[in-house]
């Protein structure tokens, strides 16, 4: 007796410093919190402003090349460094200029690359924020079990008191009471197998928002009104599901790049001019001599063959891979809205007023218990059917939740805000 006395002891002091140091929110407000906090998306965010630095890279011209010939050592004078008004000296200054518009095709490249960060970015948000808000529910509902069993295990405390006085009595024997006590530390499990859970879910929920403190989710019916499936076909969520989803966004950009390469390198193929001046103080066939210079190389040998075989080879295979892409979101969509439809189906077949008759049931047992109107294991029977269907139902709840919000997160839209 004296450890279950315990356990209460400790469960209940952490329920209290759990109500008085929290953070009470709502879904809304979860979901901001974490959009303002997780450190994911902060990191991410540097991701894109780095890819948006490298198309400034891309935009950029060469800078011009300078060469400088003084004279070393002037052997007739027999002057070190004749380079003044009677000495030699030569500059010459040489500037690259891109042919076949690679300059362009390079910005198209790094372009297409920085909005794949943004699409990457925005499907790493999807991911998380479905976890959160399968969390949110998850701890909501738990919540909700816990308040029913701490009921349940008051009732039976006041109860399991009762028998031992009456077995220091001997009016109710030793196995009634060890029944009783063995039907509270399973009940004690319950609850302390469902806080290891919550506990879990807590730690991802302040890890996904950046916060110390545990959530408290305070959801109404309202919200919980708004998921219904309504009208929505599956070809018209499956073409949603095309048009939101990042990850999609992002395959198709990896073909755009695909493309966009195998460009840049048959542009590549065309040489580039150099353009440039001479000037050389005494060193030509006359003095002062200024000269205009232009060179590039002849694509005799290295024409850029291998780059461009395997930039058509990548498109083909980014091609293939947007193709499953497709076919995967399309499975998703289909497996996703079957398991809405099942949950719901199954959610519709409890009675609204089940509940409320479970409760009625439950009380009028434990009345009839102390009254000794029914017998102990009656009383234990219906004590722990009352028991798994509250744990059952919420936990119904909370998958049909789940599925819900799988559904948003399958179709890439927030459906049911």
């Amino acid at each position: 007796m004296q450890g279950i006395f315990l356990v209460i002891f400790f469960v209940f002091s952490s329920l209290s410093v759990f109500a008085q140091d929290s953070l009470r929110l709502t879904l809304r407000q979860a979901d901001s919190l974490f959009v303002r906090n997780n450190l994911f998306l902060l990191a991410e965010r540097f991701r894109i402003d780095a890819s948006q630095a490298q198309i400034l890279q891309a935009s950029l011209y060469d800078n011009p090349t300078v060469t400088v010939e003084l004279s070393a050592y002037n052997t007739e004078n027999r002057r070190v460094l004749d380079a003044g008004r009677n000495g030699q000296k030569i500059f010459t200054v040489q500037q690259l200029l891109y042919t076949a518009g690679k300059r362009n095709k390079r910005i198209a490249l790094a372009t297409e690359a920085a909005r794949l960060t943004e699409f990457e970015f925005l499907d790493l948000l999807r991911g998380l924020r479905f976890e959160l808000r399968t969390r949110f529910f998850n701890v909501f509902f738990q919540e909700q079990t816990l308040r029913r069993y701490d009921i349940q295990i008051n009732t039976l405390v006041g109860t399991v008191d009762a028998f031992e006085r009456e077995y220091q009595r001997n009016n109710v024997s030793l196995r009634e009471l060890l029944r009783l006590k063995a039907l509270l530390f399973q009940l004690h499990n319950d609850r302390t197998e469902i806080l290891f859970q919550m506990a879990e879910d807590q730690q991802a929920m302040r890890t996904l928002m950046a916060v110390e403190l545990p959530i408290r989710p305070l959801v109404n019916e309202d919200r919980l009104s708004r998921y219904q499936i309504g009208s929505l076909s599956e070809e018209n969520l499956r073409e949603r599901a095309f048009r939101n989803r990042a990850d999609i966004r992002a395959s198709e950009s990896l073909t755009r790049q695909a493309e966009l390469n195998f460009n840049l390198q048959k542009a590549l193929a065309s040489p580039d001019i150099r353009v440039g001046g001479t000037y050389d103080q005494a060193g030509s066939y006359i003095q002062n001599y200024l000269g205009l210079s232009a060179s590039m190389d002849l694509p005799v040998f290295n024409r850029n063959q291998g780059n461009i075989r395997v930039a058509r080879n990548q498109i083909d295979y980014q091609k293939r891979l947007q193709e499953q892409k497709y076919m995967q979101v399309t499975n998703e969509v289909a497996s996703t809205l079957s398991k809405v439809r099942d949950v719901e189906q199954m959610y519709r077949r409890v009675d609204t007023r089940f509940t409320d008759q479970f409760d009625q049931l439950n009380r009028g047992v434990i009345e009839n218990f102390q009254r000794r109107n029914i017998s102990l294991l009656e009383f234990i029977d219906l004590f722990e059917t009352y028991n798994e269907h509250i744990r059952e139902l919420n936990r119904l709840k909370a998958d049909r939740i789940r599925v819900y919000e799988e559904l948003t997160y399958v179709i890439g839209e927030d459906l049911f805000n």
